[in-house]
């Protein structure tokens, strides 16, 4: 089984950064995509970044140009850094991390949220 901690959430005012970090641990496995998501109060789960093995990365338009995602593969790890920050960025962001087992399982393991709160 693979877990997922995520950590660097935590409350700026607006036009402030942050970054997050996500580690991935188990035994045995390889990871092809790491995410990140965000759902604020009231709002559905949406994707706000993704990055593949290759280190090809996707951005959704609301936040391109003020978010970056990366990873370290050696580490198991993905980042988001956050500048920029608006009011609407406020929510619990989710880290998502697919990838398969040695043994070829698929798995699609996610994290326990941090909250952003980004203050006018």
């Amino acid at each position: 089984q693979v877990q997922v901690v995520e950590s660097g959430g935590g409350s700026v005012p607006a036009g402030g950064s942050l970054r997050l970090s996500c580690a991935a641990s188990g035994n045995n496995f390889s990871i092809n995509v790491m995410a990140w998501y965000r759902q604020g109060l009231g709002n559905q789960r949406e994707p706000v970044a993704i990055i593949t093995s290759d280190g090809t990365t996707n951005h959704v338009d609301s936040v391109k140009g003020r978010f970056s995602i990366s990873r370290d593969n050696a580490k198991n790890t993905v980042y988001l850094q956050m500048n920029s920050l608006k009011r609407e960025d406020t929510a619990v962001y989710y880290c998502n991390v697919a990838g398969r087992t040695i043994s070829r399982v698929l798995f699609n393991s996610w994290g326990q949220g941090t909250q952003v709160t980004v203050s006018s």
